[in-house]
């Protein structure tokens, strides 16, 4: 979806500018996280390395309590490691910055869908729709233009004018997807997408997903716990107890989906153990 942004501003207040390098969106290196409870420390993620490139579609899975969520807002500059650092489209994501810095290069470059949408519930499904580009300074006429042409994206162009809490659950994730790309970003980041769906929206969520992927030539982050969706993807990270388990291409995929399934995937030392890279 190309956007047409000549006749609105471009945001400079604390901008971070990318500089790509290659086709590495993301870099992790050695990233370790840990909390303080109760006088203890809590090692949640330890000694993470992985790249997120261009193109890739990733799923990100593993038990609860691993730390996939602790993972996920470490990529999108909202939880600030204890140590290591993150390359963002080339940038240190955590160095010299602030949390408006970061705030503001994440509405630039990221699209986000939760597992619950909100809504403002005086707007419309157009109007919540636009309602990022209102805020990018964009004119409400190229807004409600661009926001349309979203919708029509994810075949809900009709329900433009309804109220979003009229439609189902499917439905409304949709319109979600539609307000994540309305900005054109580079990566897609998807936390349990289809948590709250049933089977059949949660494959129309998928396929949509799958399809901007491939068409649109998007960049996807997943997090879920279905391994059914795993197959949608083209590499998976597993993680197990704040370290890789696995990463897998698309090559290995249906092996890993058969492990899970037979439940033969065990503990293993990230280090010392093989590992399947993405190349």
């Amino acid at each position: 979806m190309k956007n047409n942004t000549d006749n609105s501003p471009k945001l400079e207040r604390n901008r971070v500018e990318p500089n790509k390098t290659g086709d590495v969106l993301i870099d992790i290196r050695n990233i370790h996280k840990s909390f303080w409870v109760g006088g203890q420390e809590v090692k949640v993620l330890k000694d993470l390395s992985a790249q997120v490139h261009q193109g890739d579609y990733l799923v990100i899975v593993g038990p609860s309590g691993s730390g996939k969520s602790t993972l996920l807002h470490t990529l999108l500059g909202l939880e600030i490691p204890t140590s290591g650092q993150l390359l963002f489209l080339g940038k240190d994501l955590y160095k010299d910055t602030t949390e408006d810095i970061r705030s503001e290069f994440r509405k630039q470059h990221v699209g986000m869908v939760y597992q619950q949408p909100n809504w403002i519930k005086s707007m419309s499904v157009l109007e919540n729709v636009a309602f990022p580009l209102i805020l990018r300074g964009y004119r409400k006429e190229l807004a409600d233009e661009i926001a349309l042409s979203a919708l029509k994206e994810v075949r809900m162009d009709m329900h433009a004018h309804q109220p979003p809490t009229e439609l189902s659950g499917g439905q409304q994730q949709r319109v979600s997807l539609a307000r994540c790309i309305v900005h054109n970003p580079e990566i897609v980041v998807a936390d349990e997408p289809t948590g709250n769906l049933d089977y059949e929206s949660g494959q129309e969520v998928m396929q949509l997903l799958q399809s901007m992927n491939v068409k649109d030539k998007k960049t996807i982050i997943m997090v879920t716990h279905d391994i059914e969706y795993i197959r949608y993807a083209n590499c998976a990270v597993h993680i197990f107890d704040g370290s890789i388990a696995g990463y897998y291409d698309k090559e290995h995929l249906g092996d890993f989906v058969s492990k899970l399934h037979t439940k033969r995937i065990t503990p293993v030392d990230p280090i010392n153990s093989p590992q399947v890279y993405v190349q």
